[in-house]
């Protein structure tokens, strides 16, 4: 089965030479996301809270344009500026997922522009 790329609907600016997502045999892996305004590029920072509802926010974006759904999760890597922000982040992590959660990786990174959060995600398409 041929790769599909998989495009953030609301994406008009180039922000690397990545795909959003790549769907191949029912498995969409996506590129780290972060709270980034995708009209412009521009990070757009605040709060640990409210870096990650908008990051969250563009993988569910990237989740729906392949048809799928955060209950289609199987794998998330979370990446912190500041491990010190980790309740404050699992708390809103927490609004996004419900049953069985993904499994998780979390580790403070350097993370550029300023941002404090960036997470990638794998997901299956439930047959």
């Amino acid at each position: 089965m041929p790769k599909t790329e998989i495009r953030h609907p609301d994406k008009q600016v180039s922000t690397g030479a990545y795909s959003a997502g790549v769907l191949i045999d029912g498995w969409l892996y996506i590129s780290g996301q972060g709270p980034l305004d995708y009209r412009t590029g521009e990070a757009i920072r605040g709060s640990i809270e409210e870096e990650t509802r908008l990051t969250l926010r563009h993988v569910g974006r990237i989740l729906e344009a392949a048809g799928m759904g955060f209950t289609d999760v199987v794998k998330c890597t979370c990446h912190l500026a500041d491990i010190e922000d980790f309740d404050r982040f699992n708390a809103v992590y927490r609004e996004f997922f419900s049953g069985i959660l993904p499994a998780r990786t979390t580790v403070q990174s350097v993370l550029g522009d300023g941002i404090k959060i960036e997470i990638d995600a794998i997901a299956r398409k439930a047959a």
